[in-house]
C-alpha cells in the first residue's frame, strides 16, 4: 500500500465510498450491453474527483500525479477493472498539455467544463499506419483563414463514441526524412468539438473493456478554429511529451488495483472452498502462486509510488514511471490469471468476475507503450546502451 498522510488517506476513503455504489452487477452489465458507465462517471465528476490535478481556480484540487494515482490505483480495486478506470483516466492526465500550454482564455473555457464533467474527451493521437512510431502519423491539418482543414484517420480512440470533445495530433508540416531535421517537429496539438458531421466513428469489437469504447475514427474536411490549438504550430508532439510520465504511472496503479482484486477474490474462494475435505488455500500448491502474486503486486506498487513521488518533486522520472507500467501490468496480469487458476472450473464463468478482471488487465499489457519498447527506453537512457530502433 502507498505510504500516506492524512490527507492522501481521506481520498482513498472518499473515492471508496464512490466505488461502493456500483457493485460487481453494475460492471457485468455494462460490458454486457457494451454501454458506458455513465453514471459511474458522473458520480465521481459530483464527489470532485474528475478534477483532482486540476487548479484550484478551474474547480480542481490542485494536487499532483500521485493523488491522481491514489484516485486511479482506488478505483481499480473495486471490481470495475478498465472499464471504470478507462471512463475517467483522461480527466487526470489528458489536460495537462493545455494547462502548461494553453492561453488563460482556452483554459477558462475548457478545464472547468472537464472538471465538471459536462464535457467528455477523447484522445485523438494513434494512427492505424503510425502505432508507436507517432512522428509517422498521415493526418493533416491545412492551414486557412481562421483556422485548418483537418483530414485523416485516427485508430483505438478510447470514449469516440460518447466524447464531445476530441484533443488530436495533427501534422502542419510534412514529416522530415532522416538527417535532416527533426521527425518530431511539424506536428500540431488541437482540443476541438468531435463534429460528427465531419467525422465518423466506427466501434472495433475487442476483447475486454466493452464498457468503455474503442474506435476507428475517420476525419474529412473538419474546420478547427485557431483558437482551438493549443500551443505553438508544430511544437505539438513535444507538448503531449509532458504528460506520457503521468499516464504510465496510472496505467500501473491501474493494472496493479485490479490484480489486488482478483487476488482478494482467489484467496477468499481459496479459504471457503472445500475439496477432499479441506479448504484448498490450505495446499502450498494454491497458496504459493497467490503468495507470489502478491509480492509481484506490491514491489510494483512501490516502483509506482517511487515514480510519482519523483514527477511530483519535478525531477526526472523517465526510467522510473516506465519501469512501473511494465512490473505493474505484468504483475496484474499475473494475479488475475492466478485468480482464474485457483477458482478452476468456476474461474472461466461469469459469476465469480475473475474471468472478466482477466480480460480488463491484459490490455495494459499492450497500451500505451509496450513491454519491449520500455525494455529499448531502459537499455538506451538507464544502461547507456546503443538506440535500438
Amino acid at each position: 500500500m502507498f505510504n500516506l498522510i492524512d490527507e492522501q488517506s481521506a481520498i482513498v476513503d472518499g473515492v471508496s465510498a464512490v466505488c461502493r455504489k456500483f457493485d460487481d452487477e453494475y460492471w457485468a452489465t455494462c460490458e454486457k450491453d457494451e454501454r458506458f458507465p455513465r453514471e459511474f462517471h458522473r458520480a465521481m465528476a459530483d464527489a470532485g474527483w474528475l478534477g483532482i490535478t486540476m487548479p484550484e481556480q478551474y474547480g480542481g484540487a490542485g494536487l499532483g500525479i500521485k493523488e491522481a494515482a491514489l484516485v486511479m490505483h482506488t478505483v481499480a480495486l473495486h471490481g470495475g477493472g478498465m472499464a471504470a478506470t478507462s471512463s475517467i483516466h483522461m480527466n487526470m492526465f489528458g489536460p495537462h498539455p493545455m494547462l502548461v500550454h494553453g492561453t488563460a482564455e482556452q483554459k477558462d473555457r475548457w478545464i472547468p467544463r472537464l472538471v465538471s464533467g459536462q464535457d467528455q474527451v477523447c484522445f485523438g493521437v494513434t494512427e492505424p499506419d503510425a502505432g508507436l512510431d507517432t512522428t509517422s502519423i498521415k493526418t493533416f491539418a491545412r492551414k486557412v483563414d481562421g483556422g485548418y482543414i483537418v483530414s485523416g484517420r485516427k485508430m483505438w480512440i478510447s470514449t469516440a463514441q460518447v466524447a464531445h470533445k476530441i484533443l488530436l495530433l495533427a501534422r502542419t508540416a510534412p514529416k522530415h526524412e532522416r538527417g535532416k531535421g527533426k521527425a518530431t517537429d511539424g506536428m500540431t496539438l488541437f482540443y476541438t468539438d468531435l463534429d460528427r458531421t465531419k467525422i465518423e466513428v466506427q466501434r472495433i469489437p475487442k476483447h475486454g473493456r466493452a464498457a468503455v469504447d474503442s474506435n476507428a475514427v475517420f476525419i474529412d474536411d473538419l474546420f478547427i478554429p485557431e483558437s482551438d490549438r493549443i500551443g505553438e504550430e508544430g511544437r505539438g508532439f513535444h507538448y503531449l511529451l509532458d504528460g506520457l510520465n503521468p499516464e504510465r504511472i496510472l496505467i500501473a496503479v491501474e493494472a496493479i488495483g485490479i490484480g489486488q482484486d482478483a487476488l482478494q477474490r482467489a484467496a477468499r474462494y481459496a479459504r471457503e472452498r472445500v475439496v477432499f475435505g479441506r479448504p484448498i488455500g490450505q495446499n502450498q500448491g494454491i497458496q504459493h502462486p497467490l503468495a507470489e502474486a502478491w509480492l509481484n503486486l506490491e514491489s510494483a506498487l512501490l516502483m509506482a509510488e517511487r515514480a510519482a513521488d519523483l514527477y511530483d518533486a519535478g525531477r526526472p522520472c523517465g526510467a522510473e514511471a516506465n519501469g512501473a507500467k511494465l512490473l505493474g501490468s505484468r504483475a496484474g496480469y499475473q494475479a488475475c490469471q492466478t485468480a482464474v487458476l485457483t477458482h478452476g472450473g468456476m474461474g472461466y464463468a461469469k459469476e465469480y468476475h475473475v474471468e472478466r478482471l482477466l480480460r480488463e488487465v491484459l490490455v495494459t499489457r499492450i497500451g500505451p507503450i509496450t513491454d519491449q519498447m520500455i525494455l529499448c527506453f531502459i537499455g538506451e537512457k538507464v544502461l547507456d546502451l546503443p538506440k535500438s530502433y
